[in-house]
């Protein structure tokens, strides 16, 4: 059967795959959805309205009273904000690929923070553009340098995409760095595209936002999923301080969904209006959950983690030598517990693992408890293998300097015996963690040489 090319090109996100092979006793760290019901209020607005009547079409852009009440919450940023800079889309995904579509021609590029949110790089191909990736590097807090960006910019770059708080990181900006990054886009004339559904999920200092901070072209993704619990509801929004961008966004929406769901922008506004300070209460929860699991995950030889300062996952490095993240991913699956895989986010991912601590302090706890005896356990065979390695090492010594012996004076045995020892190690390596080709080429030198060593003496060519 015949199917686009665009639609062959996309993989399935590794999000979700290890899911179904979850069992039932698993303990669930794999999903970023919050565990609170939306609030009581919200659930009661969203019954009444559809008995009221609204279950119709509304305008593309939704309905003007929600709008209206979303520029008023950011007024604080851009005073002259009205409901004609919003949009409300199905979902903050959904508002990304208005935002691509509107923006992306075929051979553009747009740069996208590595590690990612997975739907990133697909939705910008979709639209027939390229994805640029920059680094977001643990050993700076998951923020890029300006240096990073520079080397990837180039003439076919349109907009640059940041993450704060990021998904799967939990990386965020101070308003210095945020100011660094503004400027980089200003020097290249780039769209700043700012995903902050996380925004109010933050710890320990206020969200930093990149609206109103002195450029027009940013175009902001908003969700209700994260910060009201209402991630099954599918409703979020755009704004942009540039109204002829929010014109060319709402007519993308229009062709992509036409309008969200009427009764459900009711609720929301209610929301907003009754229960304004329902995500703080969610957020000091979170913040007890985030500090229970970065002081577990710290205490576990082999593990590093960062506190994150926003969102609800933690992105550790772990490290079991001779593992990839997926395979530690999959051996913890087998012991009970359900994480996800650093390179499902991007190759960049590798040596990390994500957990969101989205489930209960006790459930935490255990989980933790069987993350450690996992990983202890896996650390634990290694060192074994390493034992087995160090001792036909020695073996191996002994053996190399009487053999040759047999053949030679003391110097030539000196030599034979130290690449006999480079063979063997090397070998054992190779055989316990698997292939490597720093091991391969020390087993093919060391190989070659006493083979032809060996030779020589055993068979010398005679001299006259």
């Amino acid at each position: 059967m015949r199917f686009s090319d665009r639609a062959n090109s996309i993989r399935p996100t590794g999000v979700r795959r290890m899911f179904d092979m979850a069992g039932d006793d698993t303990i669930q760290f794999g999903l970023g959805e919050p565990d609170f019901q939306p609030p009581q209020l919200a659930i009661e607005a969203f019954d009444k309205a559809m008995r009221d009547g609204r279950n119709k079409y509304t305008t593309t852009a939704g309905h003007p009273d929600l709008r209206a009440k979303i520029a008023s919450l950011r007024n604080h940023l851009v005073p002259e904000l009205d409901e004609s800079n919003i949009c409300i889309t199905m979902s903050g995904t959904n508002g990304l690929l208005d935002i691509f579509l509107a923006l992306v021609n075929p051979g553009d590029n747009v740069l996208i923070p590595e590690p990612y949110f997975p739907l990133y790089p697909p939705d910008v191909e979709i639209c027939g553009g390229s994805p640029n990736l920059y680094p977001c590097r643990f050993e700076n807090g998951f923020v890029p340098t300006i240096d990073d960006l520079e080397d990837r910019v180039n003439d076919a770059t349109v907009a640059i995409l940041y993450n704060f708080p990021s998904n799967p990181t939990g990386g965020n900006v101070n308003p210095e760095q945020r100011d660094e990054l503004v400027a980089f886009a200003i020097k290249h004339d780039l769209w700043i595209i700012t995903d902050e559904v996380y925004d109010r999920i933050v710890y320990d200092a206020p969200h930093v936002s990149f609206i109103g901070a002195g450029y027009d072209k940013v175009i902001m993704v908003q969700s209700f999923s994260k910060t009201f619990a209402m991630t099954g509801w599918r409703i979020g929004y755009l704004l942009s301080p540039d109204k002829e961008a929010m014109a060319q966004l709402t007519k993308m929406q229009y062709y992509v969904t036409a309008c969200s769901n009427d009764a459900m922008q009711h609720a929301v506004l209610v929301a907003l209006e009754k229960a304004p300070e329902y995500p703080e209460s969610m957020c000091k929860e979170f913040k007890e959950r985030r500090d229970l699991i970065c002081e577990r995950l710290n205490s576990i030889p082999g593990v590093s983690c960062h506190v994150p300062t926003g969102a609800f996952y933690v992105f550790p490095k772990v490290d079991v030598p001779g593992m990839s993240s997926e395979e530690i991913a999959m051996a913890l699956l087998e012991g009970g517990v359900l994480c996800s895989p650093g390179t499902a986010f991007g190759s960049a991912g590798e040596g990390h693992l994500r957990f969101a601590y989205t489930i209960s302090r006790d459930d935490i706890s255990k989980g933790m408890d069987r993350v450690e005896k996992i990983l202890t356990d896996l650390r634990g065979n290694l060192w074994g293998s390493n034992l087995i390695s160090l001792a036909s090492l020695i073996l191996c010594a002994i053996l190399s300097w009487y053999v040759p012996s047999f053949f030679t004076s003391r110097g030539p045995a000196i030599e034979i015996s130290l690449c006999s020892l480079i063979l063997i190690f090397a070998g054992s390596q190779l055989w316990i963690s698997g292939p490597n080709p720093i091991m391969f080429g020390m087993v093919i030198g060391s190989g070659w040489f006493l083979l032809n060593r060996t030779s020589d003496l055993v068979f010398p060519v005679p001299t006259e």
